[in-house]
């Protein structure tokens, strides 16, 4: 009996398929299931159009038998079975299985997937039989090889078609358990991660306890025992899933103790075809904010498990998802852990993108309550999100963002606060701070409310980045309340305050100078109603975020916003002002002016450079 070579060329090759390909050993057995179900498969689609195979789906089966004495893994089928050539062709060749050739050959039925397309899990082992007997031959052949030197095939006796597979388990070795793959209960957890809805039962001896009958000792038993379910839950109909089914799913599958806040089953036809079952989770993962999560779907094959972590089927923004998405389209490695082909990803991304965000919508919409809780769990994310892609998320992000409404005392879209807007008013106003309660009573925030204009309260970090971005909601421009001009002047209002200002900008020249660059100007105010004195800021860098970027660690101090102190030109204190430089007392007019910007540093939550030249001030004007 000549010893035959393999049609790849070397141990090398051979060698990275066992070492190499697979991120986890235990694979092989997903693999090797996998083609069982595939030659079950073929067998069942001839049966359709020939009575003489006997067989109903029901008669189908795939066996596995563990033999901890003899260290042997036997995986069995009665599908369609291959031929001494077949056995030469599917197993002699390195990464084929024979199930690509019959899907091109036969126009399958909807309801027949190929799983396996690679013969490679078989390389596992210091030895491997197989014996099969092809449907239609009389004779059964046994392939038979002991590592890259080759196989032999010799003629061999088989009840029934189908074939036998005994994998002759390595012993163990330095950081290597392979006896655990001849652990009935590591096979069985093995099954239901990976091949849970292969659609065939995958059948194996258990071993059980049980009292015996009329006494307290215990007794152990073995029972024929289903591994997998085999019906997914996402492959059945809609209609036919209880919420119950769904929410209990949702628990097992993810672990998750809340039930979901909202769930998306979709069933995608066309030039890439996906079934995806999603959830809103009620909570963050305890990790979720930390760099240690990991966004992903799990992702199945014709319910075959992939991989349980695919984050290239979710954009950052809805790295909260909880799901997974079942496809026969996607081209993967010779492992099967490798997505070859990043458009069919990407087709699929797009639209479960696209899903999510009609979902949310929808939820906002609809069921408020819930919206504002997912938000309050997961709003921070869209948002960083949108700064992180440099606005590029606007379109999925922006409708979906909440802020809360000075004027309203709760939490509204942009879309909302958009279509609330007064008709006289030009520009969405917001107030950034870290203290809510305070935004609103800002100096600067005292006209816009008094007009009846709404403001937005920005108390993330990242809000205030995330509006340089949008510049605009509805065609509406975002004005910060101590940005300066609130746009809320009249040209009559604007004419008098220009006059005003020129009429003393020598003052105004010498307090900026008392100043000592703290403040780029000193200016009359277009915003202050009934206070004295305010800081705003000119340019794109605002006093709110100059306080965040100087947080940050390893800040060097550099940022700055270019400050202005603004002064109300109504107010009994600017009329002191020009009464004491008519006078000439100039150093009265540096006292006041010393004491009127750290008042604003104050209001604006900033330190003081010198509290107690400040608290010294304080107390000259007390006596």
């Amino acid at each position: 009996m000549a010893k035959r070579q393999f049609k790849t060329e070397s141990k090398k090759i051979l060698d990275l398929m066992i070492n190499s390909i697979y991120t986890h050993k235990e694979i092989f057995l997903r693999e090797l299931i996998s083609n069982a179900s595939d030659a079950i498969d073929k067998l069942y689609f001839i049966s359709l159009t020939d009575a003489n195979v006997g067989r109903g789906r029901d008669d189908f089966f795939i066996r596995i038998t563990p033999d901890k004495q003899a260290r042997t893994l036997t995986i069995e089928d009665n599908g369609i079975g291959m031929t001494e050539a077949e056995l030469s062709d599917n197993l002699g060749t390195i990464a084929r299985s024979g199930s690509g050739k019959f899907a091109e050959e036969n126009e399958l039925t909807d309801d027949i997937d190929l799983i396996g397309r690679f013969g490679v899990g078989f390389y596992f082992a210091d030895r491997i039989e197989v014996t099969s007997l092809a449907y239609g031959e009389t004779q059964a052949h046994k392939w038979v090889s002991t590592g890259a030197d080759g196989y032999t095939i010799t003629e061999a006796e088989k009840d029934g078609t189908g074939t036998k597979i005994v994998l002759h388990i390595k012993k163990d070795a330095e950081n290597e358990n392979y006896s655990e793959f001849l652990d009935t209960y590591r096979i069985q957890e093995i099954v239901r991660r990976y091949s849970d809805y292969v659609r065939y039962p995958i059948r194996m001896e258990m071993e059980r306890g049980r009292k015996k009958e009329d006494s307290d000792e215990y007794e152990t038993y073995t029972e024929d025992t289903v591994l997998n379910s085999m019906v997914p839950l996402w492959r059945r109909q809609k209609k036919d899933i209880s919420e119950e089914e769904y929410e209990n799913f949702y628990k097992d599958k993810f672990h998750q103790y809340e039930k979901p806040l909202s769930v998306i089953h979709q069933k995608a036809e066309g030039l890439t075809s996906y079934t995806a079952l999603l959830y809103v989770p009620g909570r963050a993962d305890f990790n979720y904010y930390t760099r240690d999560f990991e966004k992903g779907l799990k992702l199945y094959s014709r319910g075959v498990l992939i991989t349980e972590s695919c984050a290239e089927l979710l954009p950052d923004c809805f790295s909260f998802m909880k799901g997974l998405v079942d496809t026969e389209d996607l081209s993967l490695n010779v492992s099967r852990e490798t997505l070859q082909q990043d458009h069919q990803v990407k087709a699929i991304e797009t639209a479960l993108e696209k899903r999510i965000k009609r979902e949310l919508l929808d939820m906002q919409s609809k069921r408020r309550e819930d919206y504002d809780k997912f938000f309050k769990e997961f709003g921070l994310n869209l948002k960083y999100s949108l700064y992180r892609s440099y606005g590029a998320d606007r379109e999925l992000v922006e409708d979906l963002l909440e802020y809360q409404s000075a004027e309203k005392e709760k939490y509204v879209t942009l879309k909302e606060y958009a279509d609330a807007m007064p008709e006289e008013q030009k520009y969405i106003y917001y107030a950034a701070g870290a203290d809510l309660a305070g935004l609103a009573k800002t100096p600067q925030a005292e006209l816009v409310r008094s007009k009846g204009f709404d403001i937005l309260c920005f108390t993330d970090d990242v809000d205030e980045f995330n509006v340089q971005l949008l510049g605009t909601y509805a065609e509406k421009e975002f004005r910060s309340v101590t940005g300066g001009d609130l746009g809320l002047e009249t040209d009559e209002e604007k004419k008098e305050k220009e006059e005003k200002q020129k009429e003393y900008e020598d003052l105004f020249a010498f307090m900026a100078e008392k100043l000592e660059g703290k403040v780029t100007a000193v200016r009359l105010s277009s915003s202050l109603k009934s206070h004295p004195v305010c800081i705003t800021a000119d340019g794109p860098l605002s006093i709110e975020m100059e306080k965040i970027l100087k947080s940050m660690p390893n800040s060097d101090g550099s940022f700055k916003a270019e400050k202005v102190l603004e002064l109300n030109g109504e107010h009994r204190v600017f009329d002191t002002l020009v009464r004491l430089w008519k006078e000439e007392d100039k150093d009265k007019v540096e006292k006041y002016t010393k004491l009127l910007y750290d008042q604003a540093l104050l209001i604006e939550g900033l330190p003081l450079e010198n509290p107690l030249e400040f608290a010294n001030g304080i107390c000259e004007l007390m006596v």
